[in-house]
């Protein structure tokens, strides 16, 4: 398992402090973009050991009496329930999600933004949820010409048509459920309304990848590439930053292109840009708080490597394209990872080749790869998951966790009612069976209690799982790559 290599801590109190300083930087009122995701920000844990998923939610809540938080969904996304890939929801049950944890959290969040409405049919339903749950909505409009038109886009037909959206806070975090939201404009259309009413407001820009103050090629930054390959997102350096300060800092070409038209649009409203490049927009301040540059150049290597996997079981599926394959390479190619070094492969292929069916393994906390095969009562991932949890118990391989007492049921229940051909146990019912085995039998208790000791372990399959057995191992925080195979 990867060392750490992120100073948690250090990050919440420097991160923090830097937002502050860039409020009073703008008079004491700032619109804060948060690129990414706010919360469950897994791929950042993941290429740097140590930051813990909810880190910029909990960097917020260290000044939340500060903070109110803006949420910003695409109305045309709402009308085609647009779905977020990693959790299986549409964008607008996520945006009750988020509701629901930032006010568990004890964050306000004051109000919904609905970009490029239209009066959608599905978005007027949606507006009258949120409205029961005490939310305000506000409606943001297509704008003619945008992001190109500066003259037209901050004029009255232009923001002058959006809602104006009510803030008391100093800081506004505008977040959204998925990229394409609007945030950008939601924030732009804010300081041209401020301005209007002489009310002094400033914008930054939260993104955490790529890091601006590490190389170009480092592997951190490439595999921040990689999760956007679908996107053709490019690292660069930042032209802008280079010339005015003479320093080298790295951004992405979205930012990069648009920045321009951001300097017209900031000198419409305020009279002049307040920043001289994209990276002078940012306040990341990842960069600062990495404390093992090694355990962190492994980490990003073998994101790069399950990306690359994980693409190619989407091309299999016919969801990832033969560029996107070919720029992962390059990426591996860059860092120098090999398919070779994901270590959980090659025992799961051996296994899979001597039992002629499929099989999987996985890398524990301590290094010991066990693995699971196919059975007449469980699929290969439902024994992983059983072996894996004797082993971190400390019982030996012949230990039974799940009595055939429980198990049969179970399967009866599959065929002889649910009209299942395959009677086997998937990752699921493995789970239930062995819960209803901890109530009466300690030894299964016991295994159960090693769940949590999964969480960030590395798994390979032979073959392309269900999605039902996807959904486990991602809600056990098990990173997952499988071979590009259907199964027999």
């Amino acid at each position: 398992m990867a060392n750490t290599g992120f100073d948690n801590d250090l990050y919440l109190q420097s991160q923090s402090a830097h937002i502050l300083d860039r409020i009073a930087q703008f008079g004491g009122k700032l619109y804060l973009e948060f690129g990414g995701k706010l919360y469950d920000d897994n791929h950042a844990s993941r290429v740097l050991p140590g930051f813990q998923p909810d880190s910029k939610l909990r960097m917020l809540l260290q000044i939340k009496e500060r903070v109110e938080v803006v949420i910003a969904i695409n109305s045309d996304d709402i009308q085609k329930n647009k779905v977020r890939g990693d959790l299986g929801i549409t964008y607008d049950l996520d945006v009750m999600r988020l509701i629901d944890i930032f006010r568990g959290f004890g964050l306000y969040v004051s109000s919904v933004v609905l970009t490029r409405y239209n009066n959608q049919p599905l978005v007027k339903g949606f507006q009258a949820r949120l409205e029961t749950m005490g939310v305000r909505v506000y409606h943001h409009y297509d704008i003619e010409g945008y992001p190109a038109n500066v003259s037209h886009i901050v004029s009255d037909e232009g923001f002058g048509r959006n809602d104006y959206i009510q803030t008391s806070r100093e800081l506004v975090v505008v977040t959204a459920p998925g990229p394409g939201s609007g945030k950008l404009a939601t924030c732009l259309s804010q300081l041209y309304h401020d301005h209007q009413q002489g009310i002094r407001a400033g914008y930054a820009k939260f993104e955490t990848f790529p890091v601006w103050n590490m190389p170009l090629n480092h592997p951190v930054n490439l595999a921040y590439e990689a999760a956007t390959a679908d996107l053709s997102d490019v690292n660069m350096i930042d032209p802008f930053h280079l010339e005015a300060y003479g320093r080298t800092t790295v951004n992405y070409n979205r930012d990069v292109e648009a920045f321009p038209v951001l300097v017209a649009i900031f000198e419409r409203i305020l009279g002049e840009c307040p920043y001289k490049s994209p990276t002078d927009m940012g306040v990341n301040m990842v960069g600062n708080c990495i404390i093992d540059d090694d355990a962190v150049c492994e980490a990003s290597r073998q994101e790069i490597l399950r990306r690359y996997y994980t693409a190619l079981c989407d091309q299999k599926k016919g969801t990832a394209t033969d560029a996107q394959i070919l720029k992962l390479e390059l990426l591996m190619k860059k860092a120098s990872v090999t398919k070779e070094e994901r270590r959980v492969v090659a025992p799961a292929l051996k296994k899979a080749e001597e039992t002629g069916l499929p099989a999987a393994a996985m890398e524990l906390p301590d290094g010991t790869i066990v693995t699971g095969k196919t059975s007449d009562l469980l699929g290969a991932s439902s024994a992983l998951l059983l072996n894996a949890l004797k082993a971190l118990a400390g019982m030996d391989d012949p230990v039974h966790l799940i009595s055939p007492l429980v198990i049969d049921p179970i399967q009866h229940l599959k065929v002889d009612h649910l009209g299942n051909r395959n009677p086997r146990l998937h990752t699921d019912e493995v789970l239930i069976a062995l819960s209803i085995s901890a109530a009466t039998d300690p030894t299964a208790e016991k295994a159960m209690e090693q769940l949590y000791k999964l969480r960030g372990c590395e798994v390979h399959s032979s073959v392309m799982l269900s999605s039902v057995d996807e959904r486990v191992f991602k809600r056990l925080g098990v990173n997952l790559t499988c071979q590009p195979t259907f199964k027999g």
